[in-house]
């Protein structure tokens, strides 16, 4: 069965590449992950893809609207599919684990912003920092 996003890439004009494939195999199997985890997931497979190609690739992926990136903390950008990118991110600060969680769990908040402020929040790029459930024990 054909994956949607070749329909996607096909739809707009872009060959279905092994290098595109494996990329958005990787981030879609890895969830949160840097450039540089994505393109260790793709060398399991396919050796001779470095890692300027990784970021040529996500960088044409990103633009298409087909991946997203965030910024979770003072590391490399983390990239997931833009299909699942409504959610809010927790960062747990001792296992580093991150949660998503859909964006409603900060509905006051944005109506607290909107209504106070006049912001329109993006909450799609929040991200929370914390303490898991399994590091408070």
């Amino acid at each position: 069965m054909t994956e949607p996003w070749h329909e996607e890439l096909r739809a707009r004009g872009y060959r279905v590449t092994p290098q595109r494939q494996l990329v958005l195999e990787a981030v879609t199997a890895l969830r949160h992950a840097t450039p540089e985890e994505i393109c260790a997931e793709v060398q399991r497979t396919a050796r001779g893809v470095n890692i300027s190609t990784i970021y040529r690739t996500l960088e044409l992926l990103e633009q298409l609207d087909m991946v997203k990136h965030t910024h979770l903390g003072h590391k490399p950008p983390t990239y997931h599919l833009a299909a699942e990118a409504e959610h809010v991110h927790l960062v747990c600060r001792v296992c580093g684990e991150v949660y998503d969680v859909s964006p409603d769990v900060a509905d006051g908040l944005v109506s607290a912003l909107e209504r106070d402020h006049g912001f329109e929040t993006d909450v799609q790029h929040l991200t929370v920092y914390g303490r898991c459930r399994n590091c408070r024990k």
